[in-house]
């Protein structure tokens, strides 16, 4: 099974260096700690939230803002606007740079939603972060450094296709997120050893292709004998 890559893209990227108190506090950010701002703008949430835990692997970062837009990019408020908005905090302008960095580079080169379907008219993210950084992990009730697949589908194409990866893989439900979600879809995060969060993410992409190729079940050859 071959997936087409559907690569996220960046809307928006701003530094500010100096932000105001105010700010920093209506973001969640610490004004003992926090100075600087790095906001970004993305069609794909789900693909920046890893990218956003990768920054914080790589630069004295915190996310203190990150938040998907109801009904997804393609009803976005503005043409900057996207999926989500994520917002990291430092003390200096140069974390924040290094941060963005790595978040960029993690859009670019690892997280992003894959077509399902030969006219991508359903999407998968069948994503294994290998792992965690501090921001993931508290998210998740984990340990930084843990194994995570983060899988994300459609409705239907996602419940079926958790069933078969949590019944595929030895791995446990950290979190199930039932439809449906801000941008109305549906996800889970499960937890084990990397090869095993491997294992359920690609059986969770095989059965969102199924489903998508037999969206109608026969019933007859469904029931059990």
């Amino acid at each position: 099974m071959i997936l087409e890559p559907i690569p996220a893209k960046v809307l928006s990227v701003r530094r500010l260096p100096n932000a105001h108190p105010s700010l920093l506090e209506a973001y969640g950010a610490d004004a003992r700690r926090h100075a600087s701002l790095g906001l970004v703008t993305c069609d794909q949430d789900d693909s920046l939230y890893v990218a956003l835990d990768e920054a914080t692997k790589h630069a004295h970062v915190d996310v203190v803002f990150a938040r998907s837009f109801y009904a997804g990019a393609a009803h976005s408020s503005g043409r900057l606007s996207g999926e989500i908005l994520g917002v990291l905090a430092a003390h200096s302008p140069d974390e924040i740079d290094e941060g963005l960095a790595a978040l960029l580079r993690c859009l670019e080169h690892d997280a992003c939603f894959y077509a399902a379907d030969d006219k991508a008219e359903i999407a998968v993210f069948p994503h294994v972060v290998a792992s965690l950084g501090d921001y993931l992990s508290k998210l998740a009730g984990l340990e930084p450094q843990e194994s995570m697949a983060y899988l994300v589908a459609p409705p239907i194409e996602a419940s079926i296709a958790l069933d078969k990866a949590l019944k595929n893989a030895d791995v446990r439900a950290v979190k199930i997120f039932p439809p449906p979600t801000e941008t109305n879809f549906a996800a889970a995060w499960l937890t084990g050893s990397l090869d095993q969060c491997i294992a359920a993410a690609e059986a969770y992409a095989e059965a969102v292709v199924e489903v998508g190729r037999n969206p109608r079940e026969d019933q007859h050859a469904a029931r059990p004998r």
